[in-house]
């Protein structure tokens, strides 16, 4: 790892560039594409004619659940819970915002529906509780009926009906994550049509996307932070896809970091992809070398946060600020409902 900073990874983001809802049509997005020094605007709709028959994308299909809970405490002050991961259908890791951080023992009633009590707490610097459903039978189906969807905490306003169905891919199957995996919000149905009849083939992988991709980075060294942990699954199919893409000549491309995350946790040293499950706490920075990846599909993403040293190891630094400059300066739309950006892989730090 590069002995990098934290401040190394900021820049000045004007607040109105922050998305707060997404456009009218999936792909009706910018796209800006980076190759090296080279910078490209074009819209999401062009993407078919930046791709070649061959090429491989490979999708998270995780689902978002709903995952914000409110309650209150035998106290009676009240509580906000947000799911980090339900473990099974009794336990799951969460975080919680009360006015005093709730011991072990403390019961909290949610939704005026159902009964957890708080067992310990989680995660490297105890961010995380956990809790146990004491009087019903599935935190999964109360999470359905009475949860919430949890929207970033950069977008202001309550989710509504629209949001649950534009803050999820088109191809959403596997619930449990509890942010979504941005990039491929904007795909629709018939984008992935054409792309398809085209010869651009398609896999699918699953990682939970975690409340804890919103951590701030609270080190100055970059080299100090620790990665949350996610759990990811690639197919057996989706193994085969990227060996058989690979020995073509063809392009793997990963659609958003998730996917790139767990491909490249997924990877032996010779690039060769193994089909299974696992947990991933893998922390991309600058000086990275990839073994998957050739193009990469993403959001614009926070300041000095890991998204933004992930995009800057792939794309090289230099070229990063250079599109992140080009992009505030363009008014581009920024994070979860923003633009996008199509990136080539650099080996240049």
């Amino acid at each position: 790892m590069i002995p990098l900073s934290v401040d190394d990874f900021d820049f000045p983001l004007p607040p109105e560039l922050i998305a707060q809802h997404p456009a009218p049509e999936r792909t009706g997005s910018r796209l800006l594409h980076v190759a090296g020094a080279a910078l490209h605007d074009r819209r999401f709709a062009d993407l078919p004619a930046l791709l070649g028959r061959g090429d491989l994308l490979v999708f998270n299909d995780t689902r978002v659940i709903k995952a914000r809970i409110f309650g209150c405490k035998e106290s009676g002050g009240r509580v906000e819970v947000l799911l980090e991961r339900i473990v099974d259908d009794r336990h799951a890791i969460a975080q919680v915002r009360a006015s005093k951080a709730p011991k072990p023992g403390t019961k909290l009633w949610l939704a005026d529906a159902f009964t957890v009590v708080v067992t310990g707490r989680a995660g490297a610097a105890g961010e995380f509780f956990t809790l146990e459903l004491v009087d019903r039978d599935s935190l999964w189906d109360l999470a359905e009926a009475h949860g919430r969807l949890p929207l970033p905490p950069y977008i202001t306003h309550p989710a509504d009906a629209s949001d649950e169905a534009r803050y999820q891919t088109v191809y959403a199957r596997e619930p449990g994550a509890v942010a979504a995996p941005t990039a491929g919000l904007h795909f629709d149905e018939a984008l992935l049509a054409t792309l398809r009849a085209q010869g651009v083939n398609t896999a699918f992988l699953t990682l939970h996307v975690g409340a804890g991709t919103y951590q701030p980075v609270r080190v100055d060294k970059v080299a100090e932070h620790r990665m949350h942990s996610e759990r990811f699954a690639i197919p057996q199919a989706t193994a085969d896809a990227i060996a058989a893409t690979r020995a073509a000549g063809g392009r793997v491309i990963a659609v958003g970091t998730t996917s790139l995350r767990a491909l490249e946790s997924a990877a032996a040293a010779d690039g060769t992809v193994h089909a299974g499950s696992a947990e991933t706490d893998i922390f991309i920075t600058p000086g990275y070398r990839f073994k998957v990846v050739d193009r990469l599909i993403t959001n614009f993403h926070l300041p000095k946060s890991t998204l933004l040293m992930l995009v800057s190891a792939f794309a090289g630094m230099a070229a990063i600020r250079a599109a992140y400059t080009h992009a505030v300066g363009e008014r581009y739309r920024f994070f979860s409902y923003g633009d996008a950006m199509l990136l080539e892989r650099s080996d240049a730090v």
